[in-house]
């Protein structure tokens, strides 16, 4: 029984854990007004009727902290690269020079980036209420086990254990929210 509990609190560690690596990949996709590749990661392509990530149909790379430049491996790529970029809807406007997409980063105003600090702290909030509802459900098991026989000293040693856990992880949480807020209001 009591393996069984300390199994199901490291599978909510890594529920937890799977939520902050989760939340890090979302807060790339939000820029801060420097031009990097992994912008474009969410952005999939139509690849001979297949959706394709961008990535794997061009070379993205950034010539300087506000251009993109953009080389797709088959030069009739590029139209349907722009109209994905497009359809993206991530504020960015494609430039074809026919041999490859150019795309110049805007400075961002004050009010974007604002906005752009509301929308990490929105996905800081989702990532915590999965972190707490991953808590939730190791708290239950832990009940239903004393319930069913496990110390119930152990039970409370055990909930205070993952209390502390989650604690750290929503620390997490905070200071990966706070370093984009950082890097967003960075001018």
């Amino acid at each position: 029984m009591h393996q069984e509990v300390l199994d199901h609190i490291e599978e909510a560690k890594m529920l937890m854990d799977e939520s902050v690596d989760h939340l890090e990949r979302e807060l790339v996709k939000i820029r801060a007004g420097k031009a990097s590749p992994s912008m474009l990661n969410g952005v999939m392509v139509d690849y001979y009727g297949t959706s394709t990530p961008i990535n794997q149909v061009a070379n993205i790379s950034s010539s300087d902290s506000k251009t993109l430049n953009i080389s797709p491996w088959e030069k009739s790529l590029i139209a349907t690269i722009e109209q994905a970029i497009f359809a993206a809807n991530l504020g960015l406007t494609p430039q074809n020079n026919g041999e490859m997409i150019i795309i110049n980063i805007p400075p961002l105003t004050e009010e974007r980036r604002k906005e752009l600090v509301k929308q990490a702290k929105s996905l800081g909030e989702e990532a915590k209420v999965s972190i707490r509802n991953a808590r939730h459900k190791i708290m239950d098991f832990i009940k239903k086990a004393v319930k069913d026989g496990y110390p119930e000293d152990a039970g409370k040693r055990q909930e205070e254990s993952v209390e502390k856990i989650t604690t750290s992880f929503g620390e997490k949480v905070n200071s990966v929210i706070e370093k984009k807020q950082n890097d967003i209001m960075t001018i």
